[in-house]
């Protein structure tokens, strides 16, 4: 099993390095017509055909027109190596690289040779994707072999989520218990028309900016963790204009809405702030070394299932930054507030890219999240935390174990006041008896016309409910968050009360 492991290792090796130097010496391509604003749904679009745009120029046209455009083209080109590049980087990084054959024809495809190669490497690939998507699928809990260009036939409710720089994203529906989300290169966004501005060429343009794409498919991939968003699969096809698109088929996530977020309980948005720190220590330590995001916003992350995830790796880097142990200007970290100066060791700025995702965090997120509507006994713990971050005190590892600390107290309910003081109203419990009206609003609740919260046991319902001038009664449900805390429903009478089984009222008794 080693020796073949051996093998595979360094066939992938050469095969990438085979890829590079196809690329690197191959005779580019002329410019075509640009694609209308219809071409943003490509992916949806039947496989097409189109005549290659000739190499040659019109007869007429003047020599030094044609030594410019060449020249243009050459830049460009050369932006298309550059990107190939650290895409073959990242996958060659690690020693199972072989065993994961991720994109790898493809890079050779994108400068393809011939199209009787390219059409023969598809069909044999294909049959190889579906025994290794297969696994990669039942491991995202998604049944059947790997999603791809058929799959995406027959999506139906097909909706624009929103775009960046480079990328649209759509939902789309596979089945109707199962929705993914479709990332394309945006045809009509800032990337393109810049690029189709300067260098004439579409197709081109289209490959410099889907690399960002097959790059952060290389990383969904290779880095294999809860918080980083799932790849499903992916789609070559060829549009009406442009050949060989791609399309990243992902997990589906709601986008962060940092104001919406203030007005969630304090469980959740302590859930989101433990969820980013278990993402930022695996990266510090990722297979591919120390990764940081260089683009690293609110709008990089999505929601599943209340786990917060990061879904835009294209600008993610494992990059380090050299520096001389002379010139400390070399390891100055900038952000809009304040700077720092990390120490420089063995030519390079230690710990970089772990500090600069760690302050993001801070600015982004902890500083928003961590401390507003904590538990009482919680806030000195709270603080720290943001403090210490916010200064760059901490690296991720010390972030996550006080984190992990502030969870435990939490789940085993440690941060309730010891208060020996007997509760001064008595609370008669009645079985059977919701009460489906009479409701108040508090915040934050878990349901915004309601008063529901989480609590540890009946004693700290008891002091939530005596707190609240309008409260009368509350009823313990039978649902539970994350940490194991029970949901509680506080009402203000008991003018509506109904039989029904499995229901535990408290009623004040001097209501």
């Amino acid at each position: 099993m080693k020796r073949r492991k051996t093998v595979l290792a360094a066939f992938g090796f050469f095969f990438c390095l085979g890829t590079l130097m196809n690329v690197l010496f191959v005779p580019g391509f002329e410019p075509h017509q640009s694609s209308d604003a219809a071409e943003q749904r490509f992916f949806m679009a039947t496989h097409s055909s189109r005549q290659d745009v000739s190499d040659d120029f019109a007869p007429g046209t003047a020599s030094s027109a044609k030594s410019t455009g060449t020249a243009v083209l050459s830049e460009l080109r050369l932006q298309i190596r550059r990107r190939l590049g650290e895409v073959l980087r990242y996958q060659t990084r690690v020693e199972d690289a072989a065993a994961r054959p991720l994109e790898r024809r493809r890079l050779m495809d994108l400068e393809r040779a011939s199209r009787d190669h390219y059409r023969a490497a598809e069909r044999s690939e294909d049959s190889h994707a579906r025994g290794t998507g297969a696994r990669r699928r039942a491991a995202a809990g998604v049944p059947g072999v790997a999603l791809g260009c058929r799959d995406l036939e027959r999506a139906s409710s097909v909706q624009f989520v929103g775009s960046g720089y480079t990328k649209a994203v759509y939902r789309a529906e596979l089945d109707s218990n199962f929705s993914v989300a479709l990332k394309s290169v945006d045809l009509n966004g800032h990337d393109m028309e810049n690029c189709v501005k300067r260098y004439s060429s579409a197709e081109d343009c289209y490959r410099l900016a889907s690399f960002k794409i097959i790059k952060e498919m290389t990383l969904m991939e290779r880095l294999q963790h809860p918080n980083i968003l799932k790849l499903y699969g992916y789609c070559h096809q060829d549009s009406n204009d442009i050949k060989d698109t791609v399309t990243a088929i992902t997990e589906l996530g709601s986008p962060l809405e940092m104001i919406q977020l203030l007005q969630t309980p304090w469980e959740e948005r302590f859930r989101i702030c433990l969820s980013l720190a278990r993402l930022l220590h695996y990266l510090a330590h990722s297979p591919l070394g120390s990764l940081t995001l260089l683009d690293f916003r609110p709008r990089q992350f999505v929601l599943v299932d209340g786990e917060l995830k990061v879904t835009d790796l294209d600008d993610a880097s494992v990059e380090d930054t050299p520096c001389s142990a002379s010139s400390p200007a070399d390891c100055l970290l900038e952000f809009p507030a304040r700077n720092f100066t990390l120490p420089c060791s063995h030519g390079y700025c230690q710990g970089i890219n772990e500090k600069r995702n760690l302050y993001n965090a801070y600015r982004f997120f902890f500083t928003y999240l961590l401390p507003h509507s904590a538990p009482l006994a919680l806030r000195p713990f709270l603080a720290t935390i943001v403090n210490s971050t916010g200064e760059l005190l901490w690296d991720t590892n010390e972030t996550l174990t006080q984190l992990e600390k502030v969870l435990e107290m939490y789940r085993n309910g440690h941060y309730i006041l010891n208060d020996t003081q007997i509760h001064k109203i008595k609370y008669k419990q009645v079985k059977n008896m919701p009460i489906p009206g009479d409701n108040y609003r508090c915040w934050p609740s878990y349901q915004h016309d309601k008063c529901m919260l989480s609590v540890y046991s009946v004693d700290e319902a008891i002091g939530v409910c005596e707190s609240h001038a309008q409260c009368k009664a509350f009823i313990m449900t039978n649902q539970s968050t994350w940490t194991g805390h029970q949901l509680v429903l506080f009402k203000t009478g008991l003018s509506t009360m109904v039989p029904d089984k499995g229901k535990l009222i408290y009623i004040r008794m001097d209501s």
